[in-house]
């Protein structure tokens, strides 16, 4: 019996790190990634990377922890391993500052992350417009090398990878047994979700080694992380915003923002702007899908709509998916994996 097809759209981190779950679930199965982009110049590489969940209102909060602890679980091996550098994995240690303490003292996460614990009295005084903070230890992912780090593990497992413009879904059926839809904020036209709306960020890359800790306003709005070779600057969260065009004021505004926190960042050099458009909802959508025309099915497994928060969850969520195929493919007429499920 030939392969079992899998096409995966989309080669931000979702698409990729979904692609390597399916190997992972579905050994038999011979998998492509289809992209438009691919890494340097998706969503992703514009991500600053971050362990810290964002919260979707549509989720089941338990649910949410289970994604973001086999996420923490995945990289913090791979940041314990020979392989950290490459992938642009590492322990990072700072804090969460709030100019009115949060109404919940601590988020579903804390016991995910290492060390979390309310901010002493004098760790405080470095902030004196806040009256609360958290610190706590995180992982941080350099976003290009992570992304080129699951490609390769990806080409070791055989998978094809193509630049392709998917307008249609259908347009795979022909050749694919089952389709999976990565496709970030592409949904909105590939599927015509109109419940996926963009969120515009834009951060600053800067040249800063001397900044070691993570700092970021409670409410996500302003925020300073070091990665291994640049520190990510930000940041903005604007709504129905589609412009991918980098604004001056608002690279000033975003620079002035972070200074107030870490005023040693003036003397940050080789500034870096960038823009990515997050792809929004109330909820991720991660579920399986019959298509059907004219008595032609299709099958689909959806997995996009992480906003703010994939590289959080971008694992959890990829197994999740994964089975969802194996699924999909133990429904197919003559299956032999029926059995293994």
């Amino acid at each position: 019996m030939a392969a079992l097809k899998v096409a995966v759209v989309g080669a931000g981190v979702i698409g990729l790190s979904t692609g390597l779950c399916i190997v992972e679930t579905c050994p038999s199965c011979s998998v492509t990634v289809l992209s438009e982009q691919f890494s340097p110049n998706t969503t992703s590489d514009v991500a600053a990377g971050m362990l810290i969940p964002h919260t979707y209102p549509g989720t089941a909060i338990h649910v949410q922890k289970q994604w973001f602890k086999e996420t923490f679980s995945y990289l913090f091996a791979i940041s314990n391993s020979a392989e950290a550098s490459e992938a642009g994995i590492h322990l990072v240690s700072g804090w969460q500052i709030f100019k009115n303490p949060p109404r919940e003292e601590s988020p579903f996460w804390s016991d995910v992350v290492l060390g979390f614990r309310p901010m002493s009295k004098a760790e405080l005084q470095k902030f004196p417009q806040h009256q609360f903070g958290q610190a706590f230890t995180t992982l941080k992912c350099d976003c290009p090398p992570y992304l080129l780090w699951l490609e390769k593990r990806l080409k070791a497992a055989g998978v094809q990878m193509y630049t392709r413009k998917v307008s249609d879904l259908w347009e795979l059926q022909s050749e694919y047994n089952v389709v999976v839809n990565c496709a970030g904020i592409g949904a909105h036209h590939l599927v015509g979700d109109e419940k996926l709306f963009p969120v515009r960020g834009q951060v600053l890359k800067v040249h800063a080694p001397w900044v070691k800790n993570f700092i970021r306003d409670g409410d996500g709005s302003t925020y300073i992380y070091p990665g291994i070779h640049r520190v990510t600057l930000g940041g903005t969260r604007e709504k129905e915003n589609w412009s991918l065009s980098p604004d001056p004021g608002t690279t000033k505004d975003i620079f002035d923002r972070c200074c107030s926190l870490e005023p040693s960042l003036q003397g940050a050099q080789d500034v870096k702007v960038k823009v990515g458009l997050r792809p929004s909802r109330q909820s991720v959508r991660l579920n399986r899908e019959v298509l059907s025309q004219g008595g032609v099915k299709l099958l689909v497994v959806h997995n996009y709509g992480h906003g703010a928060g994939g590289f959080s969850v971008h694992r959890g969520t990829a197994k999740e998916a994964a089975h969802l195929v194996a699924e999909c493919i133990a429904a197919l007429p003559g299956s032999s994996s029926r059995a293994k499920l």
